[in-house]
């Protein structure tokens, strides 16, 4: 369907602003589904994303430091998302032995399992989402890119 139809909106001031209204609403089209995946396992995207990220390091530990640099949301309050998965028992907090500063945070088996059977429930609904080639995919993602580059530089110039 049309953006337009979607949103009933006849027109846009121009092509950049009908490609940020349709990537609005094509995001929160997807996080709305996510979402109802992951709420079947208790979770919520971004303690879902700790888990992947965790995941990806096992057997290395991470921080919370880490753990935020690396989340899509970089809005999340990673420390309470922190807890919240630890009193699930899917992480477990240790301190450093070598910097006792530090707390090293790792995926537990439990941890482990939830995020499998959540993975596999999100790949049957992305799917549902598998309407384009891998070429047009492959485009999209090259365009998504693009898009972000100029907002990249001009964080990357603030933080000089």
């Amino acid at each position: 369907m049309e953006i337009e139809k979607a949103i009933r909106q006849k027109k846009f001031k121009d092509p950049y602003e009908r490609v940020l209204v349709n990537l609005l609403y094509t995001s929160s089209r997807l996080e709305y589904k996510q979402t109802c995946v992951f709420k079947n396992f208790g979770l919520s995207m971004q303690q879902y994303n700790i888990l992947r990220i965790l995941k990806g390091r096992f057997p290395e530990p991470i921080t919370v430091n880490m753990l935020i640099e690396r989340m899509i949301d970089k809005s999340s309050n990673a420390s309470r998302i922190v807890e919240k998965l630890r009193t699930k028992g899917f992480l477990e907090r240790k301190i450093c032995p070598e910097d006792r500063r530090r707390v090293d945070i790792f995926i537990t088996d439990k941890g482990a399992e939830v995020l499998a059977e959540a993975t596999a429930a999100l790949y049957r609904m992305h799917d549902d989402w598998r309407n384009l080639t891998d070429e047009e995919a492959d485009t999209l993602n090259a365009l998504l890119t693009k898009l972000r580059e100029k907002e990249t530089t001009e964080s990357e110039k603030q933080t000089k």
